[in-house]
């Protein structure tokens, strides 16, 4: 998906997996607009967890938005159980407040679907860290996107990421995106443990305005980063271009072993040969000195 460096617009940064008090975080829902928007965030989705234990919250952050800073409504969902056990949790970005509550008896494939029809955004939250298998991932027919990285993860547990998914549901002949989150709680005292600022999305859109952004993850328009930039992705016959911030390696893997990348010292682009990707597949990685990565979307090549 080239969206993102296609379409008009700008792009803006923002966060997509977040909670406060009204679940399991430890701030209001103002505090934690007015931390991202501090940061130099964009947008924020406040997504608490929408469970019965917690009255089946939505945050109205709508209070809370400024001129240069805007909020998504959303939640984390929850349904049914694993195989591994313990219930699924399913990210919608985009939902109206007056969300009905999750039935006893709704399966997770169903939930994403009612989330997704109600105007939602819907991805497959942290995999890794839970144990999804790929079989129990393609049930979630209503999935747009899979959690690439999970800051909160990371920090807690090592275990950050859904590339393993992803790739296998591509390859199923799923059309999926990938989204970074922090997934932050703010439990920590210490500021330099907060679950914050880690993981991020950034989306084209023509105006930093809920239903626009939301429209624009939808469409692909977006890519996500811990901490490098992406300029342009972009097809010349065989050849990719890729222009960033100063990179390491700029990597296209596709299919099974399918890869191909260039490393250098502070690299800010690369031509990549693609011809083995044709009829297939294939995602760009910008990993910067730090080891910080940005991912594009998958692209389908003809």
């Amino acid at each position: 998906m080239l969206s993102a460096f296609e379409n008009p617009g700008q792009f803006y940064r923002g966060n997509l997996h977040t909670h406060s008090n009204l679940s399991d975080g430890r701030l209001t829902p103002q505090e934690v607009c007015r931390a991202y928007e501090a940061k130099g965030y964009d947008f924020i989705c406040l997504s608490d967890h929408f469970l019965e234990q917690f009255d089946f919250p939505i945050a109205d952050t709508t209070p809370f938005r400024t001129k240069n800073f805007t909020t998504i409504l959303g939640a984390e969902v929850h349904a049914g159980e694993m195989k591994l056990g313990g219930f699924w949790h399913i990210l919608a970005v985009g939902l109206p407040l007056d969300f009905a509550p999750t039935p006893t008896e709704e399966t997770a494939s169903d939930l994403a679907q009612r989330c997704r029809d109600a105007g939602a955004f819907v991805a497959i939250a942290h995999p890794q860290w839970y144990g999804l298998m790929p079989e129990e991932a393609h049930t979630i027919t209503a999935a747009h996107a899979v959690e690439i990285y999970n800051h909160t993860c990371a920090l807690g547990t090592d275990r950050a990421d859904g590339t393993y998914l992803l790739d296998a549901m591509l390859s199923d002949g799923r059309e999926l995106t990938a989204i970074a989150t922090d997934d932050a709680h703010f439990h920590a005292d210490n500021p330099e443990h907060q679950d914050t600022f880690g993981g991020w999305v950034m989306v084209k859109a023509t105006f930093n305005e809920p239903d626009t952004l939301v429209q624009a993850l939808k469409e692909g328009a977006f890519y996500a980063s811990t901490g490098p930039q992406i300029d342009l992705i972009a097809l010349e016959g065989t050849d990719l271009l890729v222009e960033c911030s100063p990179a390491h390696s700029i990597i296209a893997v596709g299919q099974g072993a399918r890869a191909v990348a260039s490393r250098g010292t502070a690299m800010t682009g690369t031509t990549l040969d693609i011809s083995k990707f044709r009829g297939d597949w294939l995602r760009v990685i910008v990993v910067d000195h730090n080891g910080k990565r940005a991912w594009g979307n998958p692209l389908w090549i003809d």
